[in-house]
């Protein structure tokens, strides 16, 4: 796709646009890789002001960049504007920045969007000091909240009931399941996060969601990589002042949370993640220095609140579209559920270890949905010499988690749907190193024992109680996925059928 397809502008902003480009053409000259004499890693020539999107399909970004990574090895570079970005394929290379060279690659990428509106602040975009704090910090709480603890898996046990009712009122009817997904998994978070869950129908718990919901997909959209090419340009109407207005309007709604909770705050009774923070915001109260601040604890528990909604909703929702579409695995689910746990009893951690096929299946849909394909964006900390190349300090990398989990040279059929990739000889589960859709390394996700778990009994407990059909009306059913800073299935319409 052209870069201007993308814009939806007057003929009066495209005249100022086009003058700002012809101002830009004389001031900058980009037409080489700005590290070239640096032995910065190979990549296609670059145009002035545009770089390399003239030669992006910002649609299918990891498509692109896996057909230059057959060009120019599994590292090279690609421009963006005006910021050079090294682009890491493959299993060993991407396992050997982030766990071998882990310090070196360890930074998260300055990318305009995010330091425009999250400033630095949080978990998954923060940066320095404040980020090591605030992931020790959450590390430590969410375990001592439940995290990998039956406790927490109570607590998804009961939500997989309210789940269930849901797909009962539907009688086997299509429906699309994406934001009764998306409220289950934000009230497991919600349940560490504020001490309680929600009901699937509060509006202000929808509308929240939704926000959440369509920033994380405008983050991988075209229009906000081109925002993120030419900041400059934020003055435009576009995507980036819709993320904006969307995360003030959730802080909005979080600051009259965090109230109820300072008012009611009992350093002897610690009943959620916000509460810990509250208190160790009040012993640092003398410390100017603190990075325990209203600003990283609003930002840490959009993060939280975000991704630990997203990610586990979209797996299980290409969970059910792959069930549809292979009738024969689902089958083979349901009856080994069947056979080690029967058809009451509900699903519990301790059966993982007995149910070998199904646990191979959920980890093919992580692989197969590829949910975070281009990972979120790295930086090196320091300047670093990497697989004979020389990568400065501050150079933005993309760790292409796709060309992981599809890696060829690792996995045997790694185009295909095939849970044998997750099975022996025997029929017994494996673990597989090159499984990695948590990225690794500093950065690996915070909340990855949590989604495994709910993962696993989310699907082991529906598979159980449901028979997923593909819908009356639909001769072919696609695989195809959709364009946003998650990979997530366009199809969106399931028939529940009670087994």
């Amino acid at each position: 796709m052209s870069i201007l397809s993308v814009f939806s502008l007057d003929s009066a902003t495209l005249r100022l646009f086009a003058a700002l480009t012809i101002i830009l053409l004389v001031y900058f000259n980009t037409g080489s890789k700005s590290h070239g004499t640096l032995n910065f890693p190979p990549g296609p020539p670059a145009l002035p002001v545009i770089g390399n999107l003239h030669m992006l399909d910002l649609k299918k970004m990891r498509e692109s960049l896996m057909k230059l990574s057959e060009k120019y090895g599994t590292v090279f570079s690609i421009k963006l504007g005006f910021t050079d970005v090294v682009v890491l394929t493959g299993y060993e290379t991407v396992n050997d920045a982030l766990v071998k060279h882990a310090e070196e690659f360890c930074g998260r990428a300055h990318v305009p969007i995010f330091e425009a509106t999250v400033k630095g602040h949080g978990i998954v975009f923060g940066h320095g000091e404040s980020w090591k704090q605030m992931r020790r910090f959450t590390l430590t709480t969410l375990r001592d909240f439940g995290m990998g603890r039956k406790t927490i898996e109570d607590k998804i046990i009961e939500e997989t009931e309210f789940l269930i009712k849901m797909f009962d009122s539907y009688k086997g009817q299509p429906f699309n399941l994406t934001s009764k997904l998306n409220a289950a998994a934000a009230n497991i978070i919600c349940s560490i996060l504020l001490g309680d869950r929600f009901d699937y129908e509060d509006e202000r718990f929808v509308r929240i969601l939704k926000r959440l919901s369509e920033n994380i997909q405008l983050a991988g959209s075209p229009m906000i990589r081109l925002y993120n090419a030419f900041p400059f340009l934020g003055f435009l109407p576009g995507s980036h002042k819709k993320i904006s207005s969307n995360i003030k309007e959730n802080i909005a709604y979080l600051k009259t949370l965090f109230n109820n909770h300072h008012q009611n705050l009992d350093e002897n009774d610690l009943r959620s993640f916000i509460d810990a923070f509250m208190l160790q915001q009040q012993q640092e109260s003398d410390n100017p220095n603190s990075y325990f601040n209203e600003n990283n604890l609003m930002f840490t528990v959009i993060n939280l609140f975000a991704t630990g909604m997203e990610t586990t909703s979209t797996t299980i929702r290409w969970g059910m579209l792959l069930m549809m579409k292979y009738p024969e695995i689902q089958k083979k689910v349901h009856e080994e559920i069947i056979r080690v746990i029967g058809s009451d009893q509900s699903p519990r951690t301790q059966d993982q270890k007995s149910l070998s096929y199904t646990d191979a299946v959920i980890h093919e849909i992580q692989k197969f949905g590829d949910i975070l394909p281009l990972n979120f964006l790295h930086e090196t900390t320091v300047d670093t010499n990497f697989k004979g190349f020389f990568i400065p300090k501050g150079t933005h990398v993309i760790p292409l988690l796709s060309s992981v989990l599809y890696d060829k040279t690792q996995w045997e059929k790694p185009n295909e749907f095939n849970p044998s990739h997750f099975l022996d000889a025997e029929g017994k589960f494996v673990k597989r190193d090159t499984f990695m859709p948590f990225s690794a390394g500093r950065r690996t996700c915070a909340g990855e024992t949590l989604a495994k778990m709910e993962l696993f009994l989310f699907f082991t407990t529906l598979v159980q109680k449901f028979k997923f059909q593909v819908p009356p009306d639909v001769s072919e059913l696609g695989l195809e996925s959709g364009v946003g800073g998650t990979s997530f299935p366009k199809y969106l319409y399931v028939c529940a059928v009670r087994r």
